[in-house]
């Protein structure tokens, strides 16, 4: 799924209107249409709505929430509307649905302009916020901003409609008064995602958020170059391999991993399981000598290559058996597993995943990143980002700082954390849809470095191995969190939920 900025989604609004064709305001009508029913389905919105608080701007936003009052009446509803008087010249569609709505004597509107108008306003379980739209450039000040506080202060279930109310959909908005920025329960938002929902920066004001498909003309959409996209699962189809009758496992790749050191020989293990679990045909793991006896015991379908040191990797590292390599988990920073590392990103001709120390070292010898070859693989979570490229002002830095990474060193950067972030080679950004905070524990990274050197040895390309196994890695996560619950999830219940996801996933791309 596209992420579209605010520009390009009023370019498809336009284009809609005018090849659809239908008018500005049917199509307003339509994507309300098309959020009623989501609403009325939520326990919340049937026990809390019954009179809700309807907030409108004088935009289009505003026209929105005009129409969702009208509708909900329809439906049996009572709601109260509040009109923020912020401009004088309100939208051509908003005073047209002022209009419809006025004919309904039923439905009370409040008028806001000072303060004292305030006091007006009646009790309600349940707000929704539609006083502005994508179209923010500045900060919100006044009457706005007043209401925008005083909605943030009822002891009520806050929906947003499109997006919350003061937040910037395609810039940071740390810089602005937060108290001026609706804190959303929920948010749903009209045909795409917004850049703004993807990072943890803005989690407090956007809530749990939905896309809403309005019918915008897809023949626009489809064409329309972006710099952003949501993962899907049927953006896997044409590319998701499957095992034919006759194949071996020589057809599905010899991976290699290298990982552990004395005390960490649990990432080598939780690395490798996820490996196999991905479909390798065969794999081939490296580890000290003290990690010898663990991995055979935990593992008996991986080879071993045993480092002739006992308690961390020292050895120059033999791979040219392997299709693809992954390298990091638990390795240590010691520095004769620095010069193994070195000595491999020089040497090495097949698909590279750079994990936790071996990130790490790098971060400790920046030259040495440009040894790396095109198209490899690092997969930092937000502290070992920071070491390889500095800290950054915001979410949104930190994103461009990882996309001129990514451009600069032509590699591949997978960014662990919700919403995922990958950014490609060539600038593009993946944000991930799977996953949940039940992953936030001790060895997620490790086996997600399993997985993407799985499918590399597989035989798919950097890119589908970046998006796949990401996808997949969260998929697993979710099945985990379904079966055992957020709190009590380790990392190896990933790794045994992957087979799950992997059924889920070829049997929603092939229906």
């Amino acid at each position: 799924m596209k992420i579209l900025s605010s520009e390009q989604i009023h370019l498809a609004d336009a284009y809609t209107i005018a090849n659809e064709p239908i008018p500005s305001i049917q199509l307003m009508e339509r994507a309300v249409e098309h959020l009623l029913p989501v609403l009325l389905e939520l326990p919340f919105f049937k026990e809390s709505g019954k009179k809700p608080l309807v907030f409108c701007g004088m935009g289009n936003n505003g026209g929105d929430g005009l129409v969702l009052a009208r509708l909900l009446f329809i439906h049996g509803f009572r709601p109260q509307v509040c009109i923020v008087r912020h401009r004088t010249v309100p939208s051509d569609d908003f005073l047209v649905n002022e209009g419809r709505l006025k004919e309904i004597q039923e439905i009370p509107i409040l008028y806001i302009e000072k303060i004292e108008d305030f006091s007006k306003i009646p009790d309600s379980k349940l707000t929704i916020d539609a006083l502005l739209g994508t179209g923010l450039t500045d900060s919100v000040h006044g009457v706005l901003a007043e209401a925008i506080q005083y909605i943030n202060c009822l002891e009520s279930i806050v929906v947003s409609v499109d997006i919350p109310s003061g937040l910037f959909a395609d810039k940071t908005s740390a810089a602005i008064n937060s108290s001026a920025i609706i804190q959303a329960d929920y948010t749903f938002s009209f045909e795409f995602p917004k850049l703004a929902f993807m990072f943890a920066e803005n989690a407090k004001y956007v809530g749990d958020w939905k896309v809403i498909p309005i019918g915008l003309h897809q023949g626009y959409v489809v064409d329309l170059p972006v710099k952003y996209s949501f993962l899907e699962a049927l953006m896997f189809k044409k590319w998701l391999k499957w095992r034919g009758k006759f194949d071996h496992k020589g057809k599905y790749g010899h991976a290699f991993i290298v990982a552990g050191s004395r005390g960490k020989m649990g990432a080598a293990i939780l690395a490798s399981q996820a490996c196999l679990k991905s479909g390798a045909g065969m794999l081939t793991s490296h580890v000290p000598s003290c990690g010898e006896l663990p991995l055979h015991i935990s593992i008996p379908e991986a080879m071993l290559q045993v480092d002739q040191n006992l308690d961390f990797i020292a050895d120059a590292i033999q791979f040219s058996f392997a299709d693809a390599v992954g390298i990091g988990p638990g390795i240590g920073k010691n520095e004769e597993t620095a010069k193994a590392l070195k000595w491999l990103i020089q040497e090495v001709k097949v698909p590279l995943v750079l994990d936790a120390d071996a990130l790490n070292i790098l971060a400790e010898n920046k030259t040495w990143i440009s040894f790396l070859p095109p198209g490899s693989i690092l997969t930092p979570h937000p502290i070992e980002f920071e070491r390889l490229c500095g800290k950054a002002t915001d979410d949104f830095d930190r994103l461009e700082k990882q996309i001129e990474f990514s451009i600069k060193y032509q590699v591949y950067v997978v960014l662990k954390g919700a919403n995922t972030s990958i950014t490609c080679p060539n600038g593009y950004t993946y944000f991930n849809s799977t996953g949940n905070p039940g992953m936030a524990t001790a060895g997620s990274g490790d086996v997600l470095t399993g997985i993407l050197t799985g499918l590399l040895a597989r035989g798919y390309s950097n890119e589908q191995a970046c998006l796949l196994g990401v996808y997949l890695h969260g998929l697993a996560g979710d099945w985990a969190a379904k079966n055992l619950g957020m709190e009590s999830m380790l990392a190896g219940d990933i790794v045994h939920n992957l087979s799950a996801a992997l059924i889920q996933l070829h049997s929603e791309v092939f229906v």
